[in-house]
């Protein structure tokens, strides 16, 4: 056994972040960090008003330190600690950020909003926080490898526990902490893992991700002081992979570090609801154009899917435009009435719409376990007995057809705009420049709102 294979599992992934350098990074994943930086801070700006976001600042200001960071798309500044967990409500409430295909894990969330108020605090270089980011979704995806698939079947939400460690392992390396140190925050951050996905619907599925980011800040930030956890946190006998997974894989945790990009496979949505909706709506929308279809005239809609869309996405009648992201019939009959899939189309209003809900009850879904998760048949049958029917092979913003840079910066402008107003060109601007700022701070600081 070689030197470096007898080191624990955890112990290597604390030395490539440790170790990891900007100047080391391959420009394509330059390129796609920034890409994931900007589709996050994107939707985080679109959700900073929403209502979780509110009653998290109002329930916990009176409690907060000093006011050290911004808060995107908002004129208050906080603590470093509270700002990352309002970051990342804000970021996932609108279920519009990037997902990892393979591991269903939401990489940006818990690791950039966790870095940012950090960043601004230490007024960190911009290549240093591009360098840290990559760091901390890397090693968040490859804890996520590791437990799947039990993990997330038996009901862990996880972005949430992955997320927690991702956010430690950037914030350890934008701190500068050293192997020993880096080790420690990863532990502290693994034992600090939680998040169920009995929560989602509600408003506790993006607090998950706040609080991962949160919990991870926190672990890094002890660790610089000395705080210690155990040197096999992760696949320990007792550790996060084996207490948290039946299908564990230890390997998996430092697989192709440094060689092989988890971030080169992250996806980003062009609706905003769970993933695995996204076939459907999207062949419901080129039907709808095809076919000059409408609410009224339809007799109604049969989807085929894969298993796990009507295990995630199988609620009939959405109460809230939080369920409504949760249901692949709501889903349908908004692409077919609207044409399209975002924010206002998930929205209190639209899920509770008299039209909206006449056509969703038209709505059956049946599984296909051949079906891929990007894929689906859709079929819609008019009062007249005309039946068109598609199948999507890989659905927009899936890694076979990505969103080009040019429709991530039109998410970002439709998603900020409103909080922004004549600022949201400059904020686009440095956000693209991330890579040549001096000072990350001043990203962040242009992304907030005007007071």
């Amino acid at each position: 056994m070689s030197t470096d294979q007898a080191v624990g599992h955890t112990r290597r992934l604390a030395r490539y972040v440790a170790n990891s350098r900007f100047e080391d990074l391959p420009p394509k994943v330059v390129h796609e960090a920034i890409r994931a930086i900007v589709n996050w801070t994107g939707c985080a700006i679109g959700g900073a008003s929403h209502a979780s976001v509110d009653i998290t600042l109002r329930s916990l200001t009176p409690f907060a330190g000093p006011a050290q960071a911004a808060l995107l798309g908002r004129t208050e500044r906080t603590d470093i600690l509270l700002a990352a967990l309002i970051d990342g409500i804000a970021s996932h409430v609108l279920d519009f950020d990037d997902t990892h295909p393979d591991v269903l894990v939401h990489p940006s969330g818990p690791v950039a909003a966790a870095l940012l108020p950090l960043a601004e605090l230490r007024a960190s270089s911009g290549a240093e926080l591009i360098n840290a980011f990559a760091a901390g979704v890397e090693a968040e995806c490859r804890v996520a490898r590791a437990v799947m698939p039990s993990h997330y079947e038996v009901g862990w939400h996880i972005t949430g526990t992955a997320g927690v460690i991702g956010a430690a392992a950037a914030c350890a390396r934008l701190l500068g902490l050293d192997e020993a140190r880096t080790l420690h925050a990863l532990g502290t951050a693994a034992t600090q893992a939680s998040g169920l996905r009995e929560m989602f619907g509600s408003m506790c599925k993006s607090f998950h991700v706040g609080r991962a980011a949160q919990n991870g800040l926190s672990a890094a930030l002890l660790a610089e002081r000395g705080f210690t956890s155990s040197e096999t946190a992760l696949e320990g006998t007792r550790g996060f992979i084996h207490v948290l997974s039946t299908s564990a894989t230890p390997a998996a945790l430092t697989a192709g570090l440094g060689v092989d990009y988890d971030l080169l496979r992250n996806t980003y949505k062009p609706y905003a609801c769970g993933l695995v909706i996204h076939p459907s709506l999207d062949g419901c929308i080129q039907l709808r154009e095809r076919h000059g279809l409408r609410g009224p005239e339809i007799e109604r809609i049969e989807l085929t899917v894969h298993p796990l869309a009507l295990e995630l996405t199988g609620r009939k009648t959405p109460r809230s435009g939080l369920e409504g992201k949760f249901s692949v019939f709501h889903g349908a009959a908004i692409a077919i009435i609207d044409g399209a899939g975002g924010e206002a189309q998930f929205s209190d209003a639209r899920v509770t719409s008299p039209e909206v809900a006449t056509l969703r009850d038209k709505v059956s879904a049946r599984v296909d376990p051949s079906l891929d998760k990007a894929q689906a048949v859709v079929t819609v049958v008019r009062k007249d007995g005309a039946r068109h029917e598609l199948r999507i092979e890989h659905c927009a913003g899936s890694l076979e057809r990505p969103l080009s840079d040019a429709e991530l910066d039109a998410k970002f402008m439709a998603l900020a705009e409103p909080g922004l107003g004549g600022g949201v060109g400059a904020a686009l601007a440095a956000l693209r420049g991330l890579a040549r700022a001096k000072d990350s701070g001043e990203v962040a600081r242009r992304c907030a709102k005007a007071p």
